[in-house]
C-alpha cells in the first residue's frame, strides 16, 4: 500500500452494483496492462480512483478491442438460443489481455438463462464501449453485434447488424424489468431498449475476482467501498469487509426476477448497510 498519483477517475455511483463492480473490472485490466495497478474510491464512494502507467483512454480502448476466443466476423449472430451447458460456458479473453471469466456457476449473482448468448453479449459490449468519454460509465445506447462481414460473389460486403440486450448489471434497468413494473413483457415482445456497454462488460469482467458478499436471504449480497490504494491481490478482501484498515461504506442489493419463470434476474439498486450499533 503506497500514497500514489492516481492517472485515472472515474465517476460511479456507488449504490450501483453494476457501477461497483465495474471499477473493479477496470482495476482487473490495468493491472495486466500496467502490472502493480492500485485503485481504491474517494472517501464519498462517488469517485474511482487508478495509479497505474496509462490513462483512462488506453484503457477503455484496450476494453473496446477485446478479442474473445470463438467469436469471429464469421459467428452466426443470428442464433443466440443456447442450452443452460452453453450459459455456463467459460469466455475467453484472447487479446490484448489473456484472462478466464468462469464466474458465472455462481448462480446467486449470474443473471442470464440459456436464452442469452453470453459471449455475443460479451463482444457486443465491449466493442460499443467508447474509449473517447470521461464518464464511461454515463455512456447509454442501443448496442449492436460488431459488423460482420461476409463475401458474396466476389465482393465484401458488411450485413445488418443485430440488436443485443445487456446482462442486467446496471441497476437503473433493474426497476422496470419486470413485466409488473412496465405493464407488459419487453422479453415477449422482443423490445430492445439502451444499455450501459462499459458498465455491463467490465462488470462481467469485475466480477470474476471480486465477488458481492452472501447474505441470510436468497440473492440478497453485499459489498464495501475501500478508501485507501490496494493491488488486486487484496480487493477482493475489502470487497467483502475483511480489511477493516481499509473499509469504506457497505451496501446491500438484491439479485432480482425479471421474468414470470424466474430464469432472467437484474441487480437492483443497493442500499447502504447502517453502521454496527445503529
Amino acid at each position: 500500500m503506497t500514497n500514489p498519483e492516481p492517472s485515472i477517475r472515474v465517476k460511479v455511483d456507488p449504490t450501483n452494483p453494476g457501477q461497483f463492480f465495474a471499477c473493479c473490472g477496470l482495476l482487473e485490466l490495468a493491472d495486466r496492462l500496467w502490472p502493480g495497478a492500485e485503485g481504491w474510491f474517494a472517501e464519498d464512494g462517488r469517485e474511482f480512483r487508478i495509479a497505474c502507467g496509462g490513462m483512462l483512454r488506453e484503457l477503455l480502448k484496450a476494453a473496446q478491442s477485446i478479442t474473445i476466443a470463438g467469436v469471429t466476423d464469421d459467428t452466426d449472430t443470428d442464433d443466440e438460443e443456447d442450452s443452460d451447458d452453453d450459459a455456463l460456458a467459460p469466455v475467453e479473453f484472447v487479446s490484448p489481455v489473456a484472462l478466464r471469466l468462469d464466474w458465472w456457476s455462481e448462480k446467486s449473482i449470474k443473471t442470464w438463462a440459456g436464452s442469452m448468448n453470453v459471449h455475443l453479449i460479451s463482444a457486443a459490449m465491449a466493442h460499443a464501449i467508447d474509449p473517447e468519454r470521461l464518464d464511461p460509465f454515463g455512456q447509454c445506447e442501443v448496442v449492436y453485434d460488431p459488423p460482420k462481414k461476409v463475401v458474396e460473389g466476389g465482393k465484401r460486403r458488411t450485413t445488418p447488424r443485430k440488436k443485443r440486450e445487456p446482462f442486467y448489471f446496471d441497476s437503473q434497468r433493474g426497476p422496470n424489468a419486470h413485466s409488473r413494473d412496465v405493464g407488459f413483457s419487453p422479453n415477449d415482445l422482443k423490445l430492445t431498449t439502451s444499455a450501459s456497454p462499459a458498465v455491463e462488460f467490465l462488470c462481467l469482467v469485475g466480477l470474476q475476482r471480486c465477488r458481492p458478499k452472501p447474505t441470510a436471504s436468497p440473492r440478497v449480497l453485499d459489498y464495501f467501498t475501500w478508501t485507501i490504494p490496494l493491488g488486486l491481490s487484496v480487493v477482493p478482501a475489502a470487497v467483502s469487509s475483511l480489511l477493516p484498515f481499509a473499509v469504506g461504506t457497505g451496501y446491500r442489493f438484491k439479485n432480482a426476477f425479471r421474468s414470470g419463470q424466474e430464469k432472467l434476474k437484474a441487480y437492483m439498486p443497493a442500499l447502504p448497510i447502517p453502521p454496527e450499533g445503529d
